[in-house]
């Protein structure tokens, strides 16, 4: 959202798969420099070649990104932590046998800053958070402001978009706001009625674009309208 991308767009799961992508290799980098003084996991000599080539099939599915809606820095950067994992692993091998896994974070990642947990789009524009030592707090989605801004609308814009969205929990139909944008404020939730809402199949297609470069699992809440059928989640897990 702070960039202008929408969750659902192939902007923003390119984006993402790139970010995932270049976390999870600098984790296997600083795993190649822990086992460098601290030793490989057990039986890592046992497991080089399987292991090997478990990191270059990540490498290879970098041949799935579409780097034409990601920046040209971000793709060096990738490319590169790539290649060093496969090098200095087979030079001194891995200290971990898996560097990552993607897990919503709950409370924890609200007092870190962060409008969402793990690859979670916004719940909400404003939503209400259960905190884990009791109690509750009104939160309103932060970057929305710096989506703005981002988008290129002036101060004055910003200010009564704003004002629409916290008036009514939606950008659709907000002042200013060019209806190609709308899709950049969607949420999990959207409104009460469910209007700006994500639809299941963008959850999914953002798992599907993350998990290539994840050494686990990632969980993740995949939110329906309260219509949904049977056959929609099928369909939609096929995708």
């Amino acid at each position: 959202m702070r960039k202008g991308l929408a969750y659902d767009s192939d902007e923003g799961r390119n984006f993402a798969a790139a970010i995932t992508s270049l976390m999870t290799a600098n984790a296997y980098e600083s795993s190649a420099d822990m086992a460098k003084n601290l030793g490989t996991f057990t039986h890592f000599e046992f497991n080089k070649e399987p292991m090997i080539e478990v990191m270059e099939k990540h490498r290879r599915n970098l041949d799935d990104i579409v780097w034409d809606y990601v920046p040209k820095d971000l793709k060096k950067a990738t490319t590169k932590a790539w290649d060093n994992v496969v090098r200095r692993g087979r030079k001194v091998g891995f200290r971990n046998a898996q560097a990552t896994v993607i897990a919503p974070t709950g409370t924890i990642s609200y007092l870190m800053g962060n409008d969402t947990t793990g690859p979670e789009p916004a719940l909400s524009l404003i939503y209400m958070k259960d905190l884990a030592g009791g109690g509750s707090i009104e939160l309103v989605t932060r970057e929305i402001p710096n989506a703005l801004k981002n988008l290129g609308y002036n101060e004055f814009q910003i200010k009564d978009i704003s004002k629409y969205i916290g008036d009514t929990n939606k950008a659709i139909g907000a002042p200013h706001l060019n209806p190609d944008h709308y899709k950049v404020f969607a949420t999990a939730f959207g409104n009460a009625k469910g209007e700006g809402s994500i639809p299941f199949e963008g959850h999914v297609r953002m798992l599907g674009a993350m998990q290539p470069f994840v050494s686990g699992a990632i969980s993740k809440t995949n939110n329906l309208p309260e219509e949904a059928t049977v056959k929609e989640v099928f369909d939609g897990y096929k995708l």
